[in-house]
């Protein structure tokens, strides 16, 4: 009886709790020493992301602004091209000097045979990226998020072999360079420089984990 009597307190007990709501808490109650999930304290609040990228200075930061800006530029070499290329502008300015046609090549076959749409849209698209890649995260992204500066300086270096091989082609096909093409390699392989230090830091900072 003893048994029985205690078994059922038990239940009753048990059943109490069930029918108790539970209570849950926001981050900022949570009680001290309980860790917050891997991918909650990755994050970073939007004050902080607001204020680590417009005021903190650091070498990260630094770069990763010129990174954004070299991004926004291959965006601004990719419009005017592609103006060119649906019938807006009438012209494509060269530099007097170097093996540059630029209208030729940007109207050639070259230039349009890939996905239906003139490439320039492409690289518009592609420097959007990485202005993006380079515009994610806190100024403490390599420890917080590891992966993202070695994903940029994968897409930065994916970047200039791509645009070398585009080159190659552009030349075989037309024997002519685009100059406005050609400027975009070049802040392909400024960003991929740049990019490389946090990268390897949040490289390292992955393995360590």
């Amino acid at each position: 009886m003893a048994a029985a009597g205690s078994a059922a307190a038990g239940w009753k007990a048990g059943a109490g709790a069930l029918r108790r709501p539970y209570r849950f808490r926001c981050n900022s109650g949570m009680a001290p020493g309980v860790a917050l999930p891997q991918a909650e304290a990755a994050m970073t609040t939007p004050s902080e992301l607001s204020h680590d990228l417009r005021l903190r200075s650091d070498q990260d930061l630094r770069r990763r602004r010129w990174l954004v800006g070299l991004s926004l530029l291959g965006v601004g070499i990719g419009q005017i091209v592609a103006l060119y290329q649906t019938g807006i502008l009438r012209r494509l300015p060269d530099p007097p000097v170097g093996p540059f046609d630029s209208e030729r090549v940007n109207a050639s076959d070259y230039a349009y045979k890939r996905l239906q749409v003139p490439d320039a849209f492409l690289m518009i698209a592609t420097y959007a990226v990485t202005a993006a890649l380079a515009g994610t995260g806190g100024r403490d992204r390599a420890e917080r998020m590891p992966l993202l500066p070695v994903a940029l300086a994968a897409k930065t270096l994916f970047d200039v072999g791509t645009n070398l091989k585009l080159a190659r082609e552009e030349w075989e096909d037309n024997q002519a360079l685009c100059a406005y093409c050609q400027t975009a390699s070049l802040v392909s392989i400024a960003s991929a420089v740049l990019a490389l230090p946090e990268a390897a830091r949040g490289l390292r900072h992955w393995l360590s984990r």
